[in-house]
């Protein structure tokens, strides 16, 4: 009985302790979505409280304009296709070259593996400077180029993810189906795709927070504003010459981050099933 009730007391202390800490996570976002319906003039003065004294719409409205008549129909428009297309690029090299390291014997193989996987420890301050002299080499500056392409080289990330998945996958069924005469590509598109989808999908998640919430990359190589993406364009709000409008900001920032939520709510099992399937090996 003693053992229960000490058993039924930590669950509950836990569970306290969860949510306090669930709760400290989420005051930021909550006061930032409860901000949005401030009065400009207001937000700071009432910092302290999280619901607004008066609700204030217009917010949505005047943040919505944007700046110098472009609206934020154009950044959202511009982050989805940066977002987009990255993403689909991100995914459909980092399977092949998984497929690649998982399956197919060739020279230099762990060479390559290892190098690779070095990349992913390089801060991207190092490698910022020579990508953006090549890149402006190439007359790539202010065009999507420099964030789009190079994600169709592959990402070490989702390489290593995808190919954790694909060791889980026996190769039996390889074997099986090069006596029905499949080649590799066959086996690929055939066997390996169709049971990787989870992973991939894991990896299209994360391609997709981490393009929709990049701000270095636009900032570094984008100069023209009506090419602007989302993150980007939220800076714009912050002028330290001018009187800025925080609640247009702050409706703005929450309006951003609605796809965020969204994919999260819908494609939350992938991440999950992704990530845990990858940590085992047949």
């Amino acid at each position: 009985m003693k053992i229960s009730t000490k058993k039924k007391i930590n669950k509950i202390l836990l569970h306290v302790g969860l949510i306090i800490f669930s709760a400290m996570m989420l005051y930021p976002l909550a006061w930032m979505t409860m901000s949005s319906f401030k009065e400009s003039s207001t937000v700071f003065v009432d910092a302290h409280k999280l619901i607004p004294t008066v609700w204030d719409f217009s917010n949505f409205k005047e943040g919505w304009k944007g700046f110098g008549g472009i609206t934020f129909t154009t950044f959202f428009k511009n982050s989805f296709i940066i977002t987009f297309i990255a993403t689909i690029g991100s995914i459909i090299s980092s399977t092949f070259i998984a497929y690649g390291f998982s399956r197919i014997k060739f020279t230099g193989k762990k060479f390559w593996f290892v190098l690779m996987m070095l990349t992913m420890m390089l801060p991207y301050e190092m490698v910022m400077i020579p990508q953006y002299i090549m890149f402006n080499s190439f007359g790539w500056v202010d065009t999507y180029l420099p964030l789009i392409l190079p994600t169709f080289f592959g990402v070490p990330f989702f390489i290593f993810l995808i190919m954790q998945f694909i060791r889980t996958i026996p190769t039996e069924l390889d074997q099986a189906a090069r006596i029905d005469g499949c080649n590799s590509i066959s086996i690929f598109f055939r066997i390996i795709v169709p049971l990787v989808v989870p992973a991939m999908m894991t990896a299209a998640i994360f391609s997709f927070y981490w393009r929709w919430d990049d701000f270095m990359g636009p900032l570094l190589y984008l100069s023209t504003p009506d090419k602007y993406p989302i993150s980007l364009a939220l800076k714009l709000f912050s002028d330290p010459n001018a009187v800025t409008n925080w609640g247009a900001m702050f409706a703005m920032t929450t309006v951003s981050i609605l796809p965020v939520f969204i994919i999260f709510f819908i494609f939350q099992r992938y991440i999950v099933e992704g990530i845990s399937t990858s940590g085992l090996k047949s």
